[in-house]
């Protein structure tokens, strides 16, 4: 398939998901949960859909609940994109934790600096 039609795909995906997520807080105990990216694969069967969750020590339990609800996710996703895909992908969800690392980097820089010092 067209590179640019699954680029497309991708964002349609990751802006609906994202608007259900953001709009399902209440039943998520206030845990916000954010799409970073999603990667369709080149026959739509698969959606790898990335997860930013906060705060980060609710993550497990967070994850074991959106896993759990996948096939409704999938259906109400189904739903609001009828008119733009045919098929819906099966959606896999993983835990995007590059900001904590980032986090990581940027604390033990600042003890090397201070230990500089």
């Amino acid at each position: 398939m067209d590179k640019t039609r699954l680029n497309k795909i991708d964002r349609l995906v990751q802006k609906e998901l994202g608007d259900m997520f953001q709009k399902s807080v209440n039943s998520m105990n206030g845990t916000l949960v954010s799409v970073t990216s999603v990667s369709v694969s080149a026959d739509l069967s698969v959606a790898k859909v990335y997860l930013s969750i906060f705060p980060t020590n609710r993550h497990e339990e967070v994850m074991e609940l959106i896993k759990n609800s996948t096939k409704s996710l999938r259906f109400e996703l189904a739903q609001r994109t009828r008119y733009q895909l045919r098929k819906v992908p099966e959606l896999v969800f993983y835990l995007d934790d590059s900001l904590d690392y980032l986090e990581n980097i940027d604390r033990l820089l600042g003890k090397n600096e201070a230990a500089e010092e």
